[in-house]
């Protein structure tokens, strides 16, 4: 499932899901495009890193994804596009009657208006190379729910219809559009939480897990980045050509409940 020749945008990608993502399409051979809002020496750095370990271009390039415009110029910014990833993403839980507007309009715009933005600029770009993939991450909250998510259920429902409606408008071309839901992935900021739930729940590190964050997840086991790169990575791979409109679900069973 070689990418080489291939660039892929990868947003959010300076931690976390994005950055396990961008890894493993560099690991393909793609050249890269890390994104987040900051604009370190260290999120250059990592991009040098990624380019060295696996032999590709790999750049960095800051965009405040909670803009529109700054969406759109990161593609344009970047040249070429022939892989889309919208990983970009903020979270808040407070039930609705409180929760404040402006974090709700900040969640709709990073988790979903900027995949719409990212997309419409690299259309034009795909349609002139005769090819493209686009992966949208959304979640298992893409698919159901949960109390006190109500921006972030909204937003990733809205990625998943959004990906519907980007497959049938690529249909007859060689552009492809699918979501990735996954459920509790271990990264850096979830690895974080377990200390203070187990403080909390008095619990032990495996219970705390099993238990209580993964009490959704009938694997009780952790998703990896890998896991969901390597998803991306056959998504953007001509064994899924035929591939689009769809979700594939990385949550050990939580959406067969």
């Amino acid at each position: 499932m070689s990418l080489k020749g291939k660039t892929a945008i990868i947003t959010g990608s300076n931690s976390g899901i994005g950055l396990g993502v961008a890894r493993e399409l560099a690991k393909a051979g793609a050249d890269v495009v890390l994104n987040s809002f900051t604009d370190r020496d260290e999120d250059h750095k990592l991009a040098e890193e990624i380019g060295r370990e696996f032999g590709v271009t790999a750049r960095y390039i800051k965009a405040d994804l909670s803009s529109g415009e700054e969406a759109r110029a990161l593609i344009t910014k970047s040249g070429k596009c022939d892989i889309l990833v919208n990983n970009a993403g903020i979270q808040h839980v407070e039930p609705i009657e409180t929760f404040p507007p402006a974090t709700w309009d900040r969640i709709i715009a990073i988790n979903l208006s900027s995949a719409f933005h990212t997309t419409a600029a690299a259309l034009p770009i795909m349609r002139a190379a005769g090819w493209g993939r686009i992966v949208n991450i959304a979640s298992a909250h893409g698919l159901t729910a949960s109390p006190f998510k109500s921006a972030y259920v909204a937003a990733k429902h809205g990625v998943v219809g959004f990906t519907k409606v980007t497959a049938l408008e690529t249909a007859q071309e060689k552009i492809t559009a699918n979501a990735i839901c996954p459920g509790y992935v271990l990264t850096p900021l979830v690895e974080a939480q377990i200390p203070d739930q187990m403080k909390a729940h008095n619990m032990s590190r495996e219970d705390v897990i099993k238990n209580v964050m993964l009490d959704r997840q009938p694997s009780k086991e952790f998703a990896t980045v890998e896991e969901i790169g390597g998803t991306a990575v056959f998504l953007c791979s001509d064994y899924a050509a035929q591939i689009t409109g769809t979700t594939i679900s990385v949550d050990g069973g939580w959406t067969a409940l």
